[in-house]
């Protein structure tokens, strides 16, 4: 029964980075910044992998500077690797699951950066295109797309598509 109640618990490191990620997300990117910091200080080098990988890409987030944002963002996909390697994590949900978010963050990371060829290297983007298709361009060199309305064309391919994103059943007061 203690197992399964330490098992259930919640992670307090994981709940105070998660507060200051919704203080980032309530505008205050600098203090956000101060206090994830402040965490990875706590934390150390050497702390929990998953910790590291969880505070590495938050903190990303809150940089200034495209390099300094890849440099987190490697750092926590170094964190992921390295927790996926150890007994306490092996095959866990929550590793294997930050891997196409965080690959996805460095392609955006070298877009920014003019390394379009880096950027297309990722894993997640690489299956993401053989799953859906080439991109186009993605426009201006901050990485931003253009937002267009999607074509009568582009609608009937997207649902026939295997990577559309699941959303609100037909009926539902949410329908598109």
């Amino acid at each position: 029964m203690t197992e399964r109640q330490e098992q259930t618990a919640p992670d307090a490191l994981l709940t105070r980075i998660g507060q200051v990620v919704m203080l980032h997300h309530a505008g205050d990117r600098e203090e956000a910044r101060r206090r994830l910091l402040g965490l990875w200080a706590e934390i150390g080098e050497d702390g929990d992998p998953l910790h590291r990988c969880t505070l590495a890409h938050y903190l990303a987030d809150t940089q200034d500077d495209p390099g300094d944002e890849l440099a987190w963002d490697l750092r926590a996909l170094t964190a992921a690797e390295e927790a996926g390697g150890t007994p306490a994590y092996d095959g866990a949900p929550a590793v294997r699951g930050l891997y196409p978010s965080l690959q996805l963050n460095l392609a955006a990371d070298y877009l920014r950066l003019g390394r379009p060829d880096a950027a297309r290297a990722q894993p997640a983007l690489t299956l993401h295109q053989r799953t859906c298709g080439p991109r186009a361009d993605t426009g201006p060199p901050d990485g931003r797309r253009p937002v267009r309305l999607p074509t009568t064309r582009t609608r009937a391919r997207r649902a026939r598509s295997p990577c559309t994103v699941p959303g609100p059943t037909a009926g539902s007061p949410q329908t598109r």
